[in-house]
């Protein structure tokens, strides 16, 4: 019998699911439980696939826009996903009397807040963010048209010339990378003294917890994996962390399916964890992948507790769950 070569795999904590993912989830779940089939969602609750097509298995469907629920079903109630809808949204649902459960999570809820009181005091908004991804819509939405700028890089910073320097005040989006996202608004401090900045931190706990984890797994390993969906910005920007942070590849798989087995040829080391909206599940299967392979030796890299947890609405509170329920909504099934 042939030896398996061996491999020590760094795994780091905090990983995967964040409070605001887990809520969101949560509230798809609760309503198939109270409402039954179907829920209808709007946009994906989070960005992973096998949340989502675990969440249509139970009933739910995915709508783009509120248009696209049919008629007669205004008594179905449709979700708001995580990372927030601009305020035209729910007006639209009031407007056509859907009964509407908005799965925004409560920390870019507290970004849109921050925006709207910089506007209330006459700041024009900067936005720290990436174009067309959900949240940013959602937050740009908040305010009126031209009340808010996104600034994506330095070279932006460069560009932008306000009305009112001295009026000026920012936000960013909870996904960003740390390290980009201070060199953003050191440029901005640098070219506006006046720029106000928000009251607390925008980017959320979960994604400097997990980027402060990878930072330390990541030097000297051979290969890193995140677990996260490629239109996942928060599982992106953990795959730059890594590759700065020391790591000689990194590559982003949604799977174990997704390896290319060709790249783990003679690594020693490697980096493991999973975006904020990747289940447990499939950071497991990698493992059995891994071991299956390997002669594995796993190594706990965990850097920080989370012990947050954001509460759903009032309404589904009281709604049982089964013990498969459970498993799905903390990432196990």
């Amino acid at each position: 019998m042939i030896a398996k070569p061996k491999l020590t795999i760094r795994l780091c904590g905090p990983r995967g699911f964040c409070a605001g993912v887990d809520r969101a989830i949560q509230i798809v779940v609760l309503a198939l439980k109270k409402h039954g089939a179907p829920v209808y969602v709007r946009h994906e609750i989070v960005h992973n696939k096998y949340v989502v097509d675990g969440l249509r298995q139970r009933g739910a469907v995915f709508i783009k826009e509120l248009s696209d629920i049919p008629a007669g079903h205004e008594d179905k109630p449709v979700v708001f996903s995580a990372h927030g809808v601009p305020k035209s949204v729910p007006a639209d649902a009031e407007a056509r009397k859907l009964l509407y459960l908005d799965a925004t999570c409560p920390l870019v809820s507290k970004v849109h807040k921050q925006a709207m009181l910089h506007e209330r005091r006459g700041r024009h908004v900067l936005l720290v963010g990436h174009k067309g991804h959900p949240e940013v819509i959602g937050t740009m939405g908040q305010l009126p048209e031209g009340a808010i700028t996104l600034i994506e890089t330095v070279e932006d910073v460069a560009a932008f010339t306000p009305n009112d320097p001295d009026a000026l005040g920012f936000v960013t989006q909870t996904t960003l990378s740390v390290d980009d996202t201070s060199a953003i608004i050191a440029a901005l401090q640098a070219k506006f003294p006046a720029l106000v900045a928000p009251a607390a931190e925008s980017i959320c706990y979960a994604t400097t917890n997990r980027q402060e984890a990878v930072k330390a797994a990541a030097e000297g390993c051979d290969l890193f994996l995140i677990v996260g969906a490629p239109n996942s910005s928060n599982s992106k920007r953990l795959v730059e962390v890594a590759e700065r942070a020391g790591a000689r590849a990194a590559m982003l798989v949604q799977t174990a399916a997704e390896i290319d087995w060709s790249k783990a040829e003679g690594i020693q080391t490697l980096g493991l964890s999973a975006g904020a909206s990747a289940p447990e599940i499939l950071v497991n299967d990698i493992l059995d992948a891994f071991a299956a392979r390997f002669d594995v030796l796993v190594e706990p890299a965990v850097t920080a507790e989370e012990t947050e947890e954001f509460l759903v609405m009032r309404s589904l509170r009281d709604v049982a769950l089964t013990r498969a329920d459970m498993a799905f909504l903390h990432g196990d099934a």
